[in-house]
């Protein structure tokens, strides 16, 4: 598995983006996507990343089909809004931390576990800490006190 690995961090900055402006749930937004959407995004994202990623969502969005929620987890946020690069990373990071070889496999599972919504608590400081203990609560299934 390769570290630091730019496409994936678009892939999920882009998962970000689009559950913020279509209010969804990041796992809802990665069931709508589908794997053959995901795999390609993360196959083009050297090229994609070039198109302004809103651009770039409104087409998956539609290819997709992606619908709209009430999941408004930005407006709930009462601190400041980390940014979908940010968060992006942090998928990104533990995506590759528990990915053995299926990079896409497991972009889902970790989109689809508990973990997500833990993630997406802007009110917490989950998704501050570091890689190792976000990686440890994905495999324990709990956030684990300090």
């Amino acid at each position: 598995m390769v570290k630091n690995d730019i496409d994936l961090m678009y892939t999920c900055s882009l998962i970000e983006f689009i559950g913020r402006r279509q209010k969804l749930s990041r796992a809802d937004v990665v069931k709508a996507l589908g794997i053959k959407n995901i795999s390609r995004i993360y196959k083009y994202a050297d090229v994609l990343h070039c198109e302004l990623i809103e651009r770039v969502a409104d087409e998956y969005i539609n290819i997709a089909g992606v619908g709209t929620g009430d999941y408004d987890n930005v407006k709930k946020c009462k601190y400041e809004v980390p940014d979908y690069w940010t968060i992006g990373e942090v998928y990104e990071r533990l995506v590759e931390d528990v990915s053995q070889n299926d990079v896409i496999g497991t972009l889902i599972e970790v989109y689809s576990s508990w973990i997500s919504e833990a993630i997406s608590n802007y009110n917490s400081d989950f998704f501050y800490q570091p890689r190792d203990y976000i990686r440890e609560c994905y495999f324990t299934g709990t956030v684990i006190a300090y």
